[in-house]
This record gives C-alpha cells, structure tokens and sequence, in this order.
C-alpha cells in the first residue's frame, strides 16, 4: 500500500472531477506556469489512488509537463458498482481511453501514459486496445505478467476476507499482518487516518476483481512491443511484488528505456519523488 509522503497539494493543483464519456473520476491534475509540453495520466495501483502521485505533481508542472493523477472507478473518491464484472480490465482500460480523450480536449496532443503496479497491467491493457492517443508508455513498478508467488498467497488471503467481512475488519486484520517497519506508529496520523479512509471508500469488489487479475495476468510484453509505443520501465531498487530482474528482463524485450531510483522500493513515487520526477520528464521530453 502507497503512502504518500504528503497530502497537501501543491499551488499548481487543483482537485475535481474529470467527466468523460464513461462518467466522472476524482483528479488530482496540476499544470505548469506556461503552456505545457505535454500532459501526463498517472494510474494508481492495487489500493492506491490519486494521492500517491501528489508528490510528484510539483517537480513535473517544474519541468512543463501537466500531471493529471486519477482515482480509477471505485477507488477512493470515484464511485464504482458493487459488482465484480465492472472492474474486468477490460473495463478499467477502456475508463483510461475515456479519460485520456476527456484530457486531450480540446487540441487532440497525445497523452504520456503511466501506471504504477495493477495500474501499469490496466494501461498496458488499455495501449493494446488503442495506442493511437498515447505519445508514450510508462510502467513503474508493474512487471511482465503475474505478482511474484511470493506475494500471490497474500493477495488470496485478502480476497478471501473480503468476500466474508467487512472493510472494517479488513483493515484491522491487514494491520495485525504488517511487519512492525510499517506500523502505525511510524505513519504521521494524518497519513494513517487517510490510509483508513481511502481504504473504506475502495469498493471491496473492485478490490476482489483486480486482485485476481494480479494473480491470472498472463505475459503480454510481445503484445505491447508489437505496438511500437515508446516504453519506459521505472522501479525501485527492491520490489516484492515484481522482482527486479524480471523488470530488466521486460525492458529488455520491449527495447524500453529502464530506470532503477536507488532508495526506493515498490513505490518510488511515494518514496523518491524527486528523483522519479526526474526520470520521468528526461523520459517524455526525449520522445516528443
């Protein structure tokens, strides 16, 4: 689970609520003093949101760019059904073509694509529907096909609690199974008492379906090396969920660009941001 560092978005920010043609999504979207360069969706991950982005929104309108960081349907503040077949990834890549349309008027520029963990399986899905509207993909943190085994036994314990308790309980039983480095106790309570909200405003179902896709994501690198996207692998210099090496071994088969930021882990937007900020315009004003 991301934390970001801070919730306080900065003065090139503002919250509200993208409508596109598949509904309204809670952004974060943040633009630079001049015209932009480029815009930017940034997809959030398994129990992520748009917050875990908000230390990079800065450091990126900095470099020119428009950041535009996104709650997924069912995530935090956009509402979802509680029904698992709205969160097939089908259905969550065609909400990131929704909003990349919704983003590219009224000019029609192509959008810089980034997904963290589940986000880059969904915008990897989302660039083998259509790549025509992307100028370039980004996948930080997200790996080939499936989690590690290692992680995968965790994920089916949390599905299968969330199929018999409710969030609440959820919650409690996640924190008695956190190693003691990532206690409350070393969370600022203003971070731990947004964790807890976001947590309850998740729909469980939506949890349930993109677990399993974490779980069954067959390897679709082929797929998306055949497109021709301009691709760039970002990680951190640990990672339990997509070890890495099979992240070098990804950017490898897809000719991708690949950035490790050293001192972070699963998250080095949350971690690193400066850093990862950084990596990611180098990335995007190289490819136009």
């Amino acid at each position: 689970m991301s934390r970001p560092p801070s919730l306080t978005l900065p003065p090139c920010a503002r919250a509200y609520r993208l409508d596109t043609e598949r509904g309204a999504f809670a952004v974060q979207d943040a633009r630079p003093d001049a015209a932009p360069i480029g815009t930017a969706l940034l997809v959030p991950g398994f129990t992520g949101s748009k917050e875990d982005f908000v230390a990079l929104l800065a450091p990126l309108a900095a470099a020119g760019f428009r950041a535009v960081a996104v709650d997924g349907r069912g995530q935090h503040e956009s509402p979802g059904p509680r029904d698992e077949r709205a969160y097939a990834q089908r259905e969550l890549a065609l909400d990131v073509l929704a909003q990349t349309q919704a983003l590219r008027e009224p000019d029609g520029g192509p959008v810089h694509l980034l997904g963290h963990s589940l986000g880059g399986l969904v915008t990897r899905a989302a660039v083998l529907l259509d790549a025509s509207p992307f100028r370039s993909l980004t996948v930080l943190s997200s790996g080939p096909a499936a989690i590690d085994p290692s992680q995968q036994a965790r994920v089916r314990m949390l599905i299968e609690a969330l199929g018999t308790l409710d969030m609440e309980s959820v919650w409690q039983a996640m924190r008695e199974l956190d190693p003691p480095e990532a206690a409350e106790a070393t969370t600022p309570p203003e971070i731990g008492a947004f964790l807890h909200r976001r947590w309850l405003n998740t729909v469980p179902e939506q949890l349930i379906a993109t677990g399993r896709q974490m779980l069954e994501e067959p390897d679709r690198v082929a797929e998306l090396a055949r497109t021709g996207l301009a691709t760039h692998v970002v990680s951190g210099a640990v990672d339990y969920a997509w070890p890495v090496p099979s992240m070098d071994a990804m950017a490898e088969r897809l000719s991708a660009r690949r950035t490790v930021i050293e001192g972070a882990e699963h998250s080095p937007n949350a971690e690193r941001p400066q850093k990862t900020a950084e990596a990611l315009a180098g990335f995007w004003s190289g490819v136009g």
